[in-house]
Order: structure tokens, then sequence, then C-alpha cells
């Protein structure tokens, strides 16, 4: 049978092989024999189980074995031979029209697309900025201090800030639910946290109060036996407490690891990592736009075979993170595509930039990588060799870099403008 790769869409092909019977049968017959020499049944010594018994218990599972990797062999050579890249995983199934000398199969890919080139100098993009200076580094010394406050009990009504010690029992339709009751909770108040009918019932209410509301769970609430329904609860107020902040004194700089106790010292290392932190989320919102701007100018056609599978990885990180804060079931696949479309099509784009403007991550460009990375660590060159004996970790690293790259490349040559972001959004998911 002619092997031709046929054409039956913008992505998809098609191409139908044949392995001789003789090849698979021989193949089959090699491989059980040395699978012989290496079982044991009952009865019988290593090595010393007859060939058939050994094809009766493993027969169908080496033939298919055989014929994977017969099929699996040839298509190979035939892609090769015709410079065709595959796109995610080939669907091989028998054909019925064989004969006495050959075993037929069709196999169905899809291939990766021809990308055009962009031009840069058409992309608008935005490059975030955020000034740093001794207000920003004021601002980040009292985030550390209240997150080294104490708390003092006090006797007046809670108000945010506070941190509230409560007892409390839901029920839904007079029947109480899983993780709808707790003694002694405390949680500290405005900071969202709870949903916020519970915060509202909570605040106003001094030590000793006892109150009664409903609550809606939000429809996407991640405890899916209770969303989108209404219970009922009960909280009494154990305690209220406020916040003392701790003195920004030498015992306080102590207390955050500066040896020597100077503020100035302090004011520097805190300046050091506020910069550091700062330039990291920076970079994240330029990347954003540069994306956007990318996503927008591409427009080619996507294996949907690379599709479903990124649907697939978008699926199982939403698992894993809904089972850690306690719920059940991911959404559904289809929830993703879109998301997956764009990481797909965006991925095939970096890669083809990467690869036309040699934009691949150098070995220096690496390593001052690491070093900024490992900066921020007591002990760097620990750090660096962390990664550098990983390939995994490495390979974060370097597709870190490789990004880099590309973004730098995009604001050289694009319509580039400045936005200012303010330093409290900047650092919002860092405030104490």
């Amino acid at each position: 049978m002619q092997q031709e790769i046929e054409r039956t869409g913008t992505l998809e092909r098609r191409l139908d092989l044949s392995v001789p019977k003789a090849e698979i049968a021989a193949e089959v017959a090699l491989r059980l024999e040395r699978l012989a020499r290496q079982t044991s049944m009952p009865g019988f010594r290593r090595g010393k189980v007859p060939v058939k018994m050994v094809a009766q218990a493993h027969g169908a599972q080496v033939r298919a074995e055989v014929l994977s990797d017969k099929v699996g062999g040839i298509l190979s050579r035939v892609l090769e031979q015709n410079k065709v890249r595959i796109a995610g995983q080939p669907q091989i199934e028998p054909r019925g029209d064989g004969d006495e000398a050959n075993q037929n199969f069709r196999a169905t890919f899809e291939v990766y697309p021809e990308i055009a080139a962009i031009d840069p100098a058409r992309l608008s993009v935005q490059r975030a900025v955020c000034p740093v200076g001794p207000e920003e580094i004021d601002k980040t010394i009292e985030v550390m201090r209240r997150q080294r406050a104490n708390f003092v009990p006090v006797t007046r009504a809670a108000q945010d800030g506070d941190r509230v010690t409560v007892d409390f029992r839901g029920t839904i339709d007079g029947e109480p639910f899983e993780g709808g009751t707790a003694s002694a909770y405390p949680f500290e108040l405005g900071r969202g946290r709870m949903l916020p009918e519970f915060e509202e019932a909570v605040r106003g209410a001094a030590p000793g109060t006892r109150r009664h509301f409903p609550l809606r769970f939000p429809d996407d609430y991640h405890g899916a036996a209770v969303a989108g329904k209404t219970a009922q609860f009960e909280i009494s107020v154990a305690a209220v407490a406020e916040r003392s902040l701790p003195a920004l004194d030498a015992d306080f700089a102590r207390s955050v690891g500066i040896a020597s106790g100077d503020l100035e010292e302090l004011r520097k290392e805190v300046q050091g990592n506020v910069e550091r932190e700062v330039a990291m989320r920076l970079r994240g919102r330029t990347r954003e736009s540069v994306m956007d701007a990318l996503a927008a100018a591409a427009s080619f056609e996507i294996p949907r075979s690379l599709v479903h599978a990124e649907q697939e990885h978008l699926q199982g990180l939403a698992q894993a993170e809904i089972a850690a804060r306690g719920g059940a079931q991911a959404p559904a696949l289809d929830v993703f595509v879109q998301a997956a479309e764009r990481r797909v099509r965006l991925g095939l784009l970096l890669s083809d930039i990467v690869r036309t403007q040699g934009l691949q991550a150098r070995p220096d460009e690496v390593r001052k990588a690491l070093e900024a990375i490992a900066r921020g660590y007591e002990k760097p060159q620990e750090v660096i060799q962390w990664y550098m004996g990983n390939r995994e970790r490495l390979a974060e690293v370097e597709s870190s870099v490789v990004e880099d790259n590309v973004i730098e490349w995009i604001l050289q040559r694009a319509q580039t403008t400045e936005r200012p972001v303010a330093f409290d959004e900047l650092m919002e998911a860092a405030r104490g």
C-alpha cells in the first residue's frame, strides 16, 4: 500500500499504513521466547516455562506492543521522509481491508500550523512602572510590624482589624452541615476571610454578644454541598482583641534578621527586597500587556489535540486547588477551552519568535537569573546549586529567561508606553 499523507483539513492529515503479518508473527515469537527466559510459573523454574504457556498468559499484550512499535516505526519514518511534525498524539485504528500478507492501519493526526511573522512595530504594549522611594519603604516596614503584632483583649465592640473569636453553628433546613459548626474560631475582621454576611454579623458585636442571621452561600462556593443554599447561623462572640504593633526599635530590627539592630541597615535590607519584589510584579504586569498584544495579532488555526491536552492540564490544576480548599469536583472540561486556546496559540507563536530571532536562553543569562533568585536567600550559592542539580528546576529558569528575552525583544520594537502602577495596588497580595 502506498504510504501517502492525505490532507483532510487545514491541519488534519491521514495516513494508511501496512505491516507485513510475517514480521508481526516473527517479532511476537521473538519477544515471547525472551519473556519465557525471564518468567516463573507454579511448577516451573525461572526460565523453564514453555513458550506456549507464556503465550497463553501474555500473548495478547505482547502482540499489542509489537503492533504499536511496528506501526509507530513506520509512521515515524514516513513523517521524517516528508518532514512533517505531528502536533499531539496520532489516532491509530485498524482497517478491515487487509489481506493474507498484510495488516492495515489508518493514522489520523494534526500537524503544526505555519505561522506568519508578526511585525512587532505594529504592536501597542505598556511597560508597567512603579518607583520605590522612602514612602514605599515606610509602608513595607509598617506591614512587617503588622505581621508581628500582638493582639490585646478589649471589651469594646468589634471593628475591622480586630481579631475576633467566635462560636458558631449553621443549619440548612434545620439540619447541621459539614463545616458549619466551630468553637473558639479566630479570624481577623475585615480581611475577607469569612463571607461578607458572616463578617457583617460580627462587626459591632462586643464579647458575650449572640446573633442570628441568614447566610446564602455563593453558587460557585468551593463546598459543593452547600453552594447556592441559604443557611441559618447562630454566633456567640467569645473575645475581641485589637492589634498592638511592636515599637520600631533595635529589638524589632533584630526580630526580622538584622543582627546589629541598626534601623538604617534594616531600611537598606527592606529596600533591596522591595525593589526585587516590585521588579518581579512589574514584569508580570508588562508580560500581560505583551501577551495580550501578541494574542490579538496572532491569527492562525491551532491543533485541537493540543488544545484538548491543555484543557486537561488546566482542569487538573483546578482540581488540585479545589481539593486543597476542601472541595471535591473540578469544573467541566469545556470551561477551560478559551484559556487553553489562548495558551496554545501563544505558546506556538512564542516558540516561532524564539526560533526565528535566536532568543534561546544563553548560559550567561541563565546564570544571571539564578543569581537574582538566590540573592534573597541567606546562602545564595547553595540555592544556585539546588537549581543546577535538577534538570526540571533548571528548565523552569531557562523557560523564564526565554520569555524575558521575547518580552524585551517586543518592548524594544513595539509602540511602548509606560503605565504607572500604584505601589499599594501592586503589593496588595503581600499586605499583612
